[in-house]
């Protein structure tokens, strides 16, 4: 598999900012997450409509026919009685009704609660999947930072290869070295090539990886801007473990949300209670009719046949089943759920914090002491090349010192890296935004 160059002469440099903000608008998990909020939203609003009164209009109109009716209306007309039998009737009726629940043992009083205190959770259920989409564009970052560094050195390796082989020729050439040591350089530098494919597939894999999770779907060509990250940011001094824990319960979305679980557990209980609690309903009505066959027009029978009512009605509940009983002992249950809930996300909260300063902490060390080995293989390397070229060193001491210079420089790149990540890990942490 040969990876050959792009031309990325019109091609979008993606920032870390770029992701993130593009993330927030197009990531479908998040817009699910979003949807789920706008659900509780109007679960909420209903909530608050059932404080109110409720009012329906209804009418009904039918046709009715007697067949073997034989009584009707007598008329007389010049002197002449007439006598009119309508077997057809046309009726209608029409009403206007009400109730409004007056108490009901404050049950919606806390519905309304309740349905509040679940959109915000919804609200903050979002902000836990932003979170969450952020943290992973920060590692395939840092990831993607740390590969195309790599790449750079393994093409170093490789013009070095070149130089060594070619001069391996030269020495073949006269003499000074067997085909068999050529060999050995030869196949250095075919691992070299080797090294750099390998390198560049996984740099492409997590550029993919980064253009999945933003849903990007087009054939569009991405790359990622690289930035300048100088010694100062990676030795840049940790803030406490104790601190940025301290802020991130003050500041983490899911931290509040279990702290509204427990909110919520508690309105839960007082609305399982509302159980043994009498109701009062208000009720109330306006009722009126016509019939085709009444001698009164239809606005007088409208009038004249009018009723209206209002009533009050009081349910007392005497035994349930112990329904209710085992409503409110479950939701004690769940209050104390909730509350072991939350004190394991704070232990989860701090083990990830302290994770992260350990590794931040840990990688800076291996940081200082990886630049040193640099130098020191580097200068090593330099000093067996040319004892190679002068023909003092054999071939396997020359290419012990190149891997143990590739090695010394990727373990910088990686203790680099890791510690940028987790530095910003620590700082996202404490309520800041990853950068």
């Amino acid at each position: 598999m040969a990876i050959g160059p792009v031309n990325l002469s019109a091609q979008k440099q993606w920032t870390l900012q770029d992701c993130i903000d593009y993330a927030m608008e197009n990531n479908i998990t998040l817009q699910k997450s979003k949807l789920q909020k706008q659900s509780a939203t109007e679960d909420l609003k209903g909530a608050k409509a059932a404080l109110l009164p409720t009012l329906s209009a209804s009418t009904n109109q039918s046709l009715g026919y007697q067949p073997w009716k034989d009584a009707g209306i007598a008329t007389v007309t010049n002197g002449t009685v007439n006598t009119k039998v309508d077997k057809t009737s046309y009726n209608g009726s029409y009403s206007l009704s009400g109730q409004w629940t007056v108490w009901n043992g404050n049950r919606n009083i806390n519905t309304v609660k309740l349905d509040q205190l679940s959109e915000e959770q919804a609200e903050l259920s979002t902000q836990e999947t932003a979170n969450s989409i952020q943290e992973r564009i920060a590692q395939i970052y840092a990831q993607i930072l740390y590969l195309d560094e790599n790449v750079k050195v393994n093409e170093q390796m490789l013009e070095t290869s070149l130089k060594n082989e070619d001069r391996g020729r030269e020495m073949v050439a006269v003499g000074k070295m067997s085909k068999a040591d050529l060999a050995q350089l030869s196949a250095q530098r075919a691992n070299d090539e080797y090294n750099i494919v390998e390198a560049k597939s996984q740099l492409i894999n997590y550029k993919l990886q980064l253009k999945q999770l933003l849903e990007i779907t087009d054939e569009e060509l991405f790359d990622v801007a690289i930035p300048e990250i100088r010694d100062e940011l990676i030795l840049a001094e940790l803030p406490s473990m104790q601190s940025v824990y301290e802020q991130a319960l003050l500041s983490r979305p899911e931290i509040e949300r279990m702290q509204l679980s427990i909110k919520s557990s508690e309105v839960s209980v007082s609305l399982a209670k509302a159980g043994w609690m009498p109701s009062v309903n208000l009720t109330g009505g306006v009722t009126t009719s016509t019939n085709s066959l009444s001698s009164n027009g239809w606005g007088t029978q409208i009038k004249t046949n009018t009723n209206a009512s209002l009533g009050l009605g009081v349910s007392v509940p005497i035994y349930d089943g112990r329904s209710t009983k085992t409503s409110v002992n479950k939701a004690k249950i769940q209050q104390l759920q909730a509350r072991l809930d939350l004190l394991d996300q704070q232990k989860t909260l701090y083990s990830d914090i302290q994770q992260f300063w350990l590794n931040a902490w840990t990688n800076q060390q291996k940081y200082q002491a990886a630049k040193s080995s640099v130098e020191s293989a580097q200068q090593s390397y330099d000093l067996l090349s040319e004892q190679f070229r002068l023909g003092l060193k054999n071939i396997v001491e020359l290419m012990t010192g190149k891997d143990n210079l590739l090695s010394a420089q990727q373990n910088q790149l990686q203790s680099k890296y890791l510690t940028l990540y987790n530095q910003q890990m620590l700082h996202f942490y404490q309520g800041g935004e990853i950068k």
